[in-house]
């Protein structure tokens, strides 16, 4: 899959711009607050509607007007052609249409346009809390299956149905109270179990692929391990909720279950959150893109479109070097405002100015 034009208009600082782009690996230079981050946004964008900085819309459309298009022409492997608009309201009503025909669900654009991105806020997967490595693993679910995206929305729906049950009771269990309980504790135990399953075969599948990168960034063996192994796994969901029902209504809130989860990643037979260097965390949170990329490009068959958002500053010259020297095959954008190294070979090279895009001889 290769996004072969986009199109931008009132996005972020763009008012007007249309960047032609190709296979293979694509630089876009600038200055800090230019554009270059907003181009890999953009595109990104496009394959969940969401943007991987973590903002609202209103942050998305330009300065003074209240809608903002992002406009693309995917190839995919087999030579069809899709056209993907999407249009973005500060007011949050916002519409996509592809071919020309409007989607009624986001999970209709899943699959069109798959995308993997690195950002210097996924250091955050090393450091933060348990949120940010489910989300992680939930994302790659999607990608390697967009009907993995139905199954992440029911379990969420079913906790806070349960989660307002457990509010109304006020700390005490009645009859009705624990007749609607065991109604949503065995739509919980069934559906949870299948993501929780969904989870683990994913881990055990996933962290092959990021040890390798992690080798091949770091240049030497690094035992490296991603571990999902919640308790509510060993006892069965449905037994974790009857052993925790009287505490969840004394607190008024589910405290088992995959909406709970976390992942412990180890470096060296260490949990990196506690014992790695800043080095190493950055590498791992890196490697763990770079798995999830290249899984989802062994189970699908093809490769997402990759962005590599300012990662060259993030990183030693060595791993930088190893990084450019074992980029995967696929459209692979790399953003930096510093000059590219000796070991980047960019096919093109894009360089914006203030949301525009530089002429070529005026590079």
């Amino acid at each position: 899959m290769v996004i072969r034009r986009i199109e931008l208009t009132d996005f972020r600082i763009y008012k007007h711009a249309v960047i032609d782009l190709h296979p293979g690996v694509t630089a876009v230079m600038g200055l800090n607050a230019q554009g270059k981050t907003s181009l890999a946004e953009a595109m990104s964008y496009l394959s969940t509607l969401q943007s991987f900085r973590g903002v609202t819309n209103d942050a998305l459309v330009r300065e003074g007007v209240d809608t903002a298009y992002i406009r693309a022409l995917v190839v995919h492997d087999d030579g069809r052609e899709i056209l993907v608009e999407a249009e973005i309201n500060r007011a949050g009503r916002n519409k996509v249409l592809v071919n020309k025909q409007r989607l009624a669900r986001v999970r209709d654009l899943l699959g069109v346009v798959r995308c993997t991105v690195f950002a210097p806020t996924d250091l955050q997967l090393v450091y933060e809390g348990p949120s940010v490595r489910r989300d992680m693993l939930d994302d790659a679910l999607v990608a390697l299956a967009p009907r993995n995206d139905a199954l992440r929305l029911e379990v969420d729906r079913i906790i806070r149905q349960r989660n307002v049950l457990l509010k109304q009771s006020n700390g005490r269990m009645t009859d009705d109270i624990e007749m609607t309980l065991d109604v949503w504790d065995a739509q919980f135990a069934e559906k949870g179990t299948q993501l929780g399953e969904a989870r683990a075969k994913l881990v055990a599948r996933l962290t092959p692929f990021v040890s390798e990168a992690y080798e091949s960034l770091a240049r030497e063996p690094t035992p490296v391990d991603v571990v999902y192994e919640p308790e509510w796994r060993r006892m069965g969901l449905a037994a974790g909720l009857a052993a925790a029902r009287t505490d969840d209504i004394r607190r008024g809130m589910s405290t088992v279950g995959p909406h709970r989860d976390d992942v412990v990643l180890h470096i060296k037979g260490m949990p990196a959150k506690s014992h790695a260097s800043q080095g190493e965390c950055r590498t791992l949170a890196l490697a763990l893109r770079l798995g999830i990329h290249r899984l989802v490009t062994e189970v699908v068959g093809t490769a997402p479109l990759l962005v590599l958002d300012d990662v060259l500053s993030e990183l030693d010259p060595g791993r930088c070097e190893a990084l450019l020297q074992h980029l995967p095959l696929g459209q692979v954008l790399i953003t930096t405002a510093a000059p590219l190294p000796p070991a980047a070979h960019p096919d093109t090279i894009i360089r914006i100015a203030n949301g525009t895009i530089v002429p070529s001889e005026q590079i």
